[in-house]
């Protein structure tokens, strides 16, 4: 049978929020706007959902996904160790476009790909994006394309690089072209910068000083 393309449902009506959870709670793999670009999205406790998002993007194993958080409180239950250099930089600069790499359980980092002992985790400044992930937990995901291709800003371009893929649900919120997040390795000391984007790196030193 021939995967249905993916519902469409606005990010303005409250019902989405309950819809968007539900489907994420079910296993499957739903499109979200965020502040950066739009991104997949599978439940942490899903492995199913997590192992879709992979091959929906025909994305290689040996590239993690990054977890997104609704408060502080579930980045300290995702991550099994929070070093004070990633205490201090969520501190300062969540919400917003940072993402900090913390150790992992190995059992959920299997999952998550990568080297699979540690995970970068972002509280995302995007109203829509932390609503969801404080109703439905922790998110595993990642930008919306196809591997190698530029991420989609809008929700007419998930669904036509995604229909057919089992991409469930997309939730339109608009354009959303954000720069991508500053990615820093917090478990090296010092901590290291994996990607420089929205923020300035010299603002990533300054605040660890």
């Amino acid at each position: 049978m021939t995967p249905r393309p993916p519902a469409v449902l606005d990010a303005r009506d409250p019902a989405t929020i309950d819809a968007a959870a539900e489907a994420l709670g079910a296993g499957h793999v739903v499109a979200i706007p965020t502040d950066t670009v739009y991104g997949l999205a599978a439940s942490i406790g899903r492995p199913d959902a997590m192992a879709a998002v992979f091959a929906a993007k025909d994305r290689p194993p040996g590239l993690a996904l990054p977890v997104l958080v609704g408060r502080w409180r579930q980045a300290r239950e995702v991550a099994t160790s929070w070093p004070r250099p990633a205490a201090a930089l969520a501190a300062r600069f969540w919400p917003g476009a940072l993402t900090v790499i913390v150790p992992v359980d190995p059992a959920l980092g299997a999952c998550l790909g990568g080297d699979g002992r540690t995970v970068g985790l972002r509280e995302p400044r995007h109203r829509f994006a932390r609503a969801l992930c404080r109703k439905a937990g922790p998110l595993a995901t990642t930008s919306a394309n196809r591997h190698g291709s530029p991420p989609c800003t809008t929700a007419a371009e998930v669904v036509a690089a995604f229909e057919g893929t089992g991409v469930a649900l997309v939730v339109d919120g608009g354009t959303c072209d954000g720069t991508p997040s500053t990615v820093v390795d917090c478990t090296a000391t010092p901590p290291v910068c994996v990607r420089e984007g929205a923020l300035p790196w010299a603002w990533i030193e300054a605040s660890l000083r």
